[in-house]
Order: structure tokens, then C-alpha cells, then sequence
């Protein structure tokens, strides 16, 4: 597994297929092989050089037990280190939820070393709170709740996430969570990168009538995925593969006022 550094810690990447890069992040409790097991990877790959990311924290990356590590310039640090390592000037980004948050933030900080940007899950106005907000209301518990063991109690019900979970000191993993959790929305800085985007989530998601408003706003193109919730949107790679392709072709143009459902 090749090995970038950034800010003093190794990330950790894979390289798989020919063809333009494409930089694959996955959310929170995940690492780059998520996409292959989830049927992204083998379909991408026949067109484009994928780069599947191990965010920092987790799988195979340094784990720092200090959130500044994390902030959103961090994060954005990590992946242009890791198009340094492997020799891209440019690429494309997917990210879904933690994933599209970096892709956020490396469209907001280095905006030149991406030509196109996927994000699926994540709520670029109000930032993750905003899923925590609608969680604790559907559980009808204070709006001061701690999140945290929430999270984790939730993820641990999926034995892949769980195994990732158990792979990392308890320190590190709180350390991403809450750098995660309290970063505030990037949407005005996104407005202005000039960098092409396709944004989706599922309508069952907390985060999808946020990131469709931005969308409207911004002149971004956007697609929902009819009833999916936050984790059902990542299992639809098929349908969700068949709106991205054209996009990361080049063949899906979007005029400014336009959209696409």
C-alpha cells in the first residue's frame, strides 16, 4: 500500500484501473476498500486510475489523537499529499458524507488540483449538526445530548464498520469525530471554487434538502435517490454510478438555472 505524508503522518492509499485519477474518501468508520465492497471500484476503474484514500484516523493512516489535525485545511493536506505521492497535478474527488466534507474542503483550499468534485451525503450549510439535531429528535432525546456514543453504539451494528472502529485507539477516533462534528459549513466559500460539481443524497437523509437547497443556489447539478436514507444512499452504487459516469466523463453539462433529479 503506497504511503503519503502530510503534516508529519502517513495516509495511506490504493491504486487500481488506467485512465484519469479519481480520488475515492469514505465517510466516518470507513477506509478506502469500503468502496470496492461496496461495488464502486471495479466499475470505476475501467475508466479511470482510482485512488482509494485510508482518511487519517483510520485503516491503514497515522491516527493523531489532536482534532487540529483534522480541521478542514488538514484534511484537505492529506489528499493533495497523497496526488503529490502518486504524481497528479490534478483529479477527480468522490466523497460521501465524512468523504464529501474533505472534497469540500479541498475544493475550498486547493481548488486547482481537482477537476471535478462528487459529493453524496453531507450537508454543506450546516455542516454535520444538522444530522445530529434531526437523530436526537427522532429519538426524543435533549437537543444537549452527547452524540458520540450514539454514533459509535450505530456503527458497531455493522460488523465491517465495527472491525474498523476496533482497529483504532478510542482517543484518535474521538479526536476525528469531534473535529467532524463541530465544523461549521463551508457553502459560501464552495459557491466560489469554480470547481464542477454533482452533488446527491437520498431523500430519506437529513442532509438531502440542505445540500438540493445549496444546489439550487450555487447552479450545481443535483440527484436524489427516492427513499434512501444516509446509508442507503452509499449501497446504491448502481444507481448511483449511473448518474456520476456521465459526469465524470464530461457528458453531463449543466447551464447555469438548470438541474438534474
Amino acid at each position: 500500500m503506497p504511503i503519503a505524508r502530510s503534516n508529519g503522518f502517513k495516509i495511506a492509499y490504493e491504486v487500481v484501473g488506467d485512465g484519469p485519477p479519481l480520488v475515492l474518501h469514505p465517510g466516518m468508520f470507513q477506509i478506502g476498500e469500503h468502496w470496492s465492497r461496496a461495488g464502486y471500484t471495479s466499475t470505476l476503474a475501467a475508466t479511470h486510475t482510482v485512488i482509494a484514500v485510508d482518511p487519517l484516523g483510520l485503516g491503514a493512516s497515522d491516527a493523531p489523537q489532536d482534532p487540529a489535525a483534522y480541521s478542514l485545511a488538514r484534511r484537505a493536506d492529506y489528499v493533495t499529499a497523497v496526488l503529490d505521492d502518486f504524481g497528479a497535478d490534478r483529479a477527480a474527488f468522490w466523497g460521501y458524507s465524512l468523504g464529501a466534507l474533505t472534497g469540500y474542503a479541498v475544493a475550498v483550499h486547493a481548488p486547482e488540483r481537482l477537476t471535478r468534485l462528487v459529493a453524496g451525503g453531507f450537508d454543506p450549510i450546516n455542516g454535520f449538526r444538522s444530522a445530529v439535531e434531526a437523530m436526537l429528535r427522532q429519538l426524543g432525546l435533549p437537543a444537549d445530548t452527547e452524540p458520540w456514543p450514539l454514533m459509535e453504539q450505530g456503527a458497531r451494528a455493522n460488523s465491517e464498520l465495527a472491525a474498523v472502529i476496533d482497529a483504532v485507539g478510542p482517543a484518535a477516533l474521538r479526536a476525528n469525530f469531534e473535529a467532524f462534528l463541530h465544523e461549521p459549513g463551508v457553502h459560501v466559500e464552495l459557491e466560489d471554487t469554480g470547481v464542477p460539481m454533482l452533488m446527491y443524497a437520498g431523500t430519506a437523509d437529513p442532509w438531502h434538502d440542505p445540500m438540493r437547497t445549496f444546489a439550487d443556489r450555487a447552479g450545481t447539478s443535483f440527484f436524489s435517490l427516492p427513499d434512501a436514507d444516509h446509508v442507503g444512499g452509499w449501497r446504491s452504487s448502481a444507481d448511483v454510478l449511473a448518474r456520476v459516469l456521465p459526469f465524470l466523463a464530461g457528458s453531463l453539462q449543466t447551464p447555469p438555472g438548470s438541474r438534474s433529479r
